[in-house]
């Protein structure tokens, strides 16, 4: 009798363990599965992630769109594209060029130091003030500042010669011109934060509009096409007097000689 029963829970023991093993082959079946699953939802959201980066890569960027625009060339410009940007009522023929850079510390420091006497030769007629600005320095240090600048310069401009005149001595000022290597003038608020401390800019609306939409971000491009085109013109700020390059005048009286030695007197 206990011979067989022993037999009886043997077989019985063996059929359990037969059990258990056919279920933990299934439980280890579908483990395997979910696992496999997950590995191959994972490559393909990485595949995924990389073509969409691949994609957003290879998107033009906002300037490179702007520089595919269509033109809307500021009021008080000239020629194609509007690039020419010559102010001042003087019945001579004698034009004062300046060439610049938004973001050039050697620019802040020609406008700090005599840029209100040039100013001044233009307003009292001695001279018509010409402008090709620049924005190579974006390239060599990286950032959009002197593009975006020069944008919003276009949007003074179209306001009116007064207006771009004082915003762009307030721009190269002591105090909102920006170190050369950080990129402020990248930032919209930034710009509008200086247009405020000039008169016709303060609160102006649509000159905001026109910062904040890009509206002479195409223009901004061709001005900086014209500045690389520019003949004899290897740095900034590059002063031309009737066409000729003068070495930069660092005072009042450097500036008067200049003009004197290029024949340039009051009319």
């Amino acid at each position: 009798m206990s011979k067989r029963n022993s037999q009886a829970a043997k077989s019985a023991a063996r059929e359990r363990l037969r059990l258990e093993r056919e279920r933990q082959a299934k439980r280890d079946k579908v483990k395997r599965q979910v696992i496999v699953a997950c590995s191959i939802v994972g490559v393909l959201a990485i595949a995924g992630g990389i073509s969409y980066a691949v994609v957003q890569s290879n998107q033009p960027s906002k300037w490179e769109k702007a520089a595919d625009a269509k033109v809307v060339a500021p009021a008080n410009t000239s020629g194609k594209n509007g690039t020419t940007v010559t102010l001042g009522e003087s019945k001579s023929d004698n034009v004062v060029h300046l060439y610049e850079d938004p973001r050039c510390p050697g620019c802040a420091n020609f406008e700090q130091t005599i840029g209100e006497t040039v100013n001044k030769g233009m307003e009292d007629g001695t001279y018509k003030l010409s402008f090709t600005i620049g924005t190579f320095l974006d390239g060599n240090l990286g950032g959009e500042g002197s593009r975006n600048a020069l944008s919003a310069l276009g949007a003074a401009l179209n306001v009116s010669p007064e207006a771009f005149i004082d915003y762009k001595t307030a721009l190269y000022s002591s105090e909102y011109h920006p170190s050369e290597s950080t990129d402020e003038f990248a930032k919209d608020d930034y710009l509008i934060k200086v247009a405020n401390s000039v008169d016709a800019l303060k609160n102006n609306k649509k000159f905001q509009d026109a910062v904040e939409k890009g509206t002479y971000d195409a223009w901004a491009m061709k001005m900086s096409d014209a500045f690389q085109k520019a003949e004899d013109v290897q740095s900034t700020p590059t002063v031309k007097i009737n066409d000729k390059v003068i070495e930069t005048p660092g005072t009042d009286a450097e500036w008067q000689q200049a003009l004197k030695d290029a024949g340039v007197t009051k009319q």
